[in-house]
């Protein structure tokens, strides 16, 4: 069988499941449990100064749900621990001593200035815990005390304080980034030039999740008051991963090891991370859904997928998709595709035909011999792959090459088998010239 266990920072853990910082990592009984089911890791629900922080008695959440009622989002306004610090303190310290084998990083927020940082950093170490995750990304809160993304959206805050940890720390540090920011990588070089050990995200997207319109209150609220908070869940996976991409693909971070967050339900979804980078991948949402047991189905469908393939290890397939991703101005505009519509399985429910007409390139037919009938229009088909990704019967609909010398029916020319990208293009005022 493939070996999932994991060796990230030299941290080990019999798979690289952990939980992120959450309310599932908040207490020793939580985190037991989880343990229990099999998770390979926790990162523990961030600690901060005393006296503790207080968090709202009512809602906290809110979720965005699908037509078939699944979670598909959740928001949250809940701050970090609000139980003292030396009781989470003790609680870690036993956790850690009654599985040494599993990973347990511990994340923290205090203000903005060394002094703080310098105090609580030897209390975390005297508990055994195998690193540190600085949580700068906390959308919602705290940012009055210069934490939370009032630091993560500053590079030279977070270069600043990365050291400090360095400085006064052998753990390994891990900067946990925020997404709400314009363009990750530049926070990622600086907590790299800050010394860090490895990044991860990401943190929670700024959100409000809606509006009673009843009430006319936004939701959740506390006596008809509301806060924006933090989304996360599957909805944000693809914005998760373009930020994991870039971070992996940058010349400047490429190397960085990266734990990822963000909407992973599922153990292709942590493939997926993996493959674009990543050593480790944090859960949350699932869990809150779910339950712990989830983890179980996510270590076996990863191994199975593993054996399969052939990865004998996480690493053998660690970073694979990233050379796949370039920048638009770098894809090759000679290569074609056209859709193809199988006709055993197409059910005829014209959905494909429907947004292709109104909304795309008229490039589906509905009848043949007056009787209904989908069939791509090679002559309109620009390979735009909308009724792939409509089709209700999988596989249904396909792309197929258009190969080198074979006529467009669309352009009327034939391929192209060269590579040419928009650097190169004729319609290009900047192009590049032999």
């Amino acid at each position: 069988m493939a070996d999932i266990s994991s060796n990230f920072l030299g941290i080990k853990s019999p798979n690289p499941f952990w939980l992120a910082s959450a309310p599932p990592t908040d207490k020793e009984i939580n985190v037991t449990r989880a343990f229990e089911a099999g998770w390979g890791g926790v990162v523990w629900k961030t600690l901060g100064e005393d006296p503790p922080v207080v968090n709202v008695s009512g809602p906290r959440y809110a979720t965005l749900m699908s037509q078939d009622r699944r979670v598909i989002g959740l928001n949250n306004i809940e701050l970090i621990t609000d139980r003292p610090l030396r009781t989470n303190l003790e609680e870690i310290k036993r956790v850690k001593r009654a599985w040494p084998d599993r990973a347990m990083i511990v994340s923290l927020m205090v203000p903005c200035n060394e002094d703080s940082w310098k105090a609580i950093l030897p209390l975390v170490e005297d508990t055994g815990a195998d690193g540190i995750e600085l949580n700068f990304g906390c959308p919602h809160g705290m940012s009055e005390r210069g934490m939370g993304s009032a630091v993560g959206q500053v590079p030279e805050y977070i270069q600043m304080v990365t050291a400090w940890c360095k400085h006064y720390s052998k753990l390994p540090v891990i900067v946990k980034l925020t997404p709400n920011i314009t363009d990750v990588r530049f926070p990622a070089r600086a907590a790299k030039a800050g010394g860090a050990d490895a990044v991860s995200l990401i943190n929670t997207i700024n959100s409000v999740m809606g509006v009673d319109l009843d009430r006319m209150v936004m939701n959740p609220s506390t006596d008809g008051w509301g806060s924006h908070g933090g989304y996360c869940g599957p909805a944000v996976k693809p914005i998760a991963q373009n930020m994991v991409a870039e971070i992996a693909r940058d010349p400047l971070t490429a190397g960085l090891p990266i734990s990822g967050i963000g909407g992973i339900s599922t153990w292709r979804d942590a493939a997926e991370y993996i493959a674009l980078g990543c050593g480790t991948v944090q859960v949350c949402t699932a869990a809150m859904v779910y339950g712990f047991k989830i983890v179980q189905d996510m270590c076996s469908g990863l191994s199975n997928y593993m054996d399969e393939k052939g990865y004998a290890n996480i690493d053998a397939m660690r970073g694979l998709a990233v050379p796949t991703v370039k920048n638009w101005n770098q894809l090759n505009l000679n290569y074609v595709e056209k859709a193809v519509i199988n006709q055993d399985s197409c059910i005829q429910c014209g959905r494909c035909h429907v947004v292709c007409e109104d909304t795309s390139h008229q490039a589906i037919f509905a009848t043949k011999n007056g009787q209904r009938h989908f069939e791509i229009n090679e002559a309109e088909c620009v390979g735009c792959n909308l009724c792939v990704s409509i089709c209700p019967v999988p596989d249904t609909i396909t792309m197929r090459r258009v190969m080198p010398g074979e006529i467009d029916a669309r352009t009327g020319q034939p391929v192209s088998g060269d590579y040419a990208n928009w650097t190169q293009h004729p319609n290009n005022p900047m192009r590049v010239t032999a």
